[in-house]
């Protein structure tokens, strides 16, 4: 049985479209980055941590796979989480505004005897954004929750510029990456 370890609905849709059955475990993972921890290392570790976490729950599940997941926004070796508020949301947005960064995924697999993992690095240009379109974005709420203040799928979709890589993985699970882990394990 596979088990997504994530709160995020995104994930889940993401996940439904590979046409698999799976339960939702929900967890609360710390997701702090540790002094001189490189970027990548971090998204990483933390996906791999939710995925560990969540094979806890369901280790009396003959057969268990857990799969974990985590995204960040990388600009300049800084991670950009989800914000705390809607002035960190404009922050980020503004730091963003006409550069490019990267959209960040890792995805961890894990049984109870086994654990595969895989990343995936998008590179995302915005355009740049007036102080217009920042208010206004942040003022939809769209922002909240969302690594780097944004949302692929949503509104903030008009501000890309460009884009290299996996809009899935910027959505939050790189399908690409995912059906290839849950093909190793026999799954998909």
């Amino acid at each position: 049985m596979l088990h997504l370890a994530s709160k995020s609905p995104r994930r889940a849709e993401l996940l439904a479209r590979l046409g698999l059955d799976f339960g939702v475990l929900e967890l609360d993972i710390p997701e702090h980055r540790q002094p001189n921890e490189p970027a990548l290392d971090y998204v990483r570790r933390v996906a791999r941590e939710k995925a560990g976490a969540g094979l806890l729950q369901v280790m009396t599940v003959p057969g268990a796979i857990v799969l974990g997941a985590d995204t960040e926004v990388v600009l300049d070796d800084e991670v950009f989480g989800k914000p705390r508020d809607a002035e960190d949301a404009a922050g980020m947005l503004r730091r963003l505004s006409g550069r490019t960064h990267q959209a960040v995924s890792a995805v961890s697999l894990v049984s109870a005897g086994r654990e595969v993992q895989a990343m995936s690095v998008t590179e995302v240009e915005f355009m740049a954004l007036s102080e217009e379109d920042i208010a206004t974005y942040v003022a939809g709420g769209e922002p909240m929750g969302k690594a780097g203040a944004y949302a692929i799928q949503g509104q903030a979709e008009r501000f890309v510029r460009h884009l290299s890589g996996s809009y899935s993985g910027v959505m939050g699970l790189p399908l690409f990456e995912t059906s290839q882990l849950l093909k190793s394990f026999g799954v998909y």
